[in-house]
């Protein structure tokens, strides 16, 4: 294995096969190419510029058009594939994501504290989920660590409005290790996202034991199973309310923390090795 820099028109034109690993391939020709779809929000939603909207869709429909088979991190994504892009059914797999190998510290307690962590943009409902902490004990905080995308200024200026301000801290982006740490501090995770393709914040929380909240709509449902609690991201009454469950019931909170422990230990990067390798072989078959 090497990594080199794909320059087009030039590139490994001679390899057996090509994997795209996020939904686009070079336009020069290949033997077979394989590409890996994580998403298609861009396709369903106003979450980002026009600009980058009609760049990523033709660069979506050229992956599709010029692959032999299709990858998605979920189910979700595939259906989207199948019904958005006209894909056969039988040419897109569903491999899993794994977790990434976040390490945990040791010896920090829980505080008062949810954390969400993504990108403060439109499609994760930020706005939402801090009209609805604004319902939350005052002994609690909100912390967000994530960096500024689509609508930041539209979302960070809602926060400065807030009669919670004061208990909410935009943290920007955090490196692995200093994440690790507040996934293990916080006592609730929430990700009432919008759209997404998988939902990795997710796994990285359950795997830390941190109970989790999330959207019933998009994939994170397929991620979370019954280890989560899951609201409509729309309804803000119903956020606020599932807020509110898992800041007053502490048994509740250790129940989800349980079930997340055994539902990330699902995930495996060794399973989503395999489960390439088979789509490998059986296009080169």
């Amino acid at each position: 294995m090497r990594r080199s820099l794909l320059a087009e028109p030039l590139g490994p034109r001679s390899a057996d096969l090509f994997h795209g690993l996020n939904q686009r391939l070079p336009h020069f020709p290949l033997r077979a190419a394989v590409a890996t779809f994580h998403d298609l929000f861009v396709l369903t939603g106003e979450y980002s510029t026009a600009e980058f909207r009609a760049r990523f869709a033709a660069q979506a429909r050229q992956a599709a058009a010029g692959s032999k088979a299709i990858i998605t991190v979920s189910a979700f994504t595939k259906s989207q594939v199948v019904s958005l892009l006209g894909v056969d059914p039988a040419q897109v797999h569903v491999v899993h994501h794994g977790s990434r190998n976040l390490v945990y510290p040791r010896g920090l307690t829980r505080e008062k504290i949810i954390l969400n962590v993504g990108a403060i943009q439109k499609r994760k409902n930020i706005a939402r989920l801090v009209e609805a902490f604004e319902t939350v004990d005052s002994a609690w905080r909100l912390v967000l660590a994530g960096s500024a995308g689509f609508g930041s200024e539209e979302i960070l200026a809602r926060i400065g409005k807030s009669p919670a301000c004061d208990r909410i801290r935009v943290l920007g982006y955090v490196p692995p290790e200093e994440l690790a740490g507040w996934y293990v501090r916080a006592s609730v995770f929430a990700f009432p996202s919008l759209d997404e393709g998988f939902g990795m914040p997710l796994l990285e929380a359950m795997s830390a034991g941190t109970p989790v909240l999330a959207s019933n709509s998009s994939a994170l449902p397929e991620v979370a199973g019954d280890a989560a609690l899951l609201v409509d991201p729309e309804d803000v009454a119903g956020l606020a309310q599932g807020l509110r469950d898992l800041t007053q019931k502490r048994e509740l909170r250790e129940e989800l923390a349980v079930r997340g422990l055994q539902r990330a230990s699902l995930f495996t990067w060794e399973n989503a090795v395999r489960q390439t390798w088979a789509v490998y072989r059986k296009i080169l078959a």
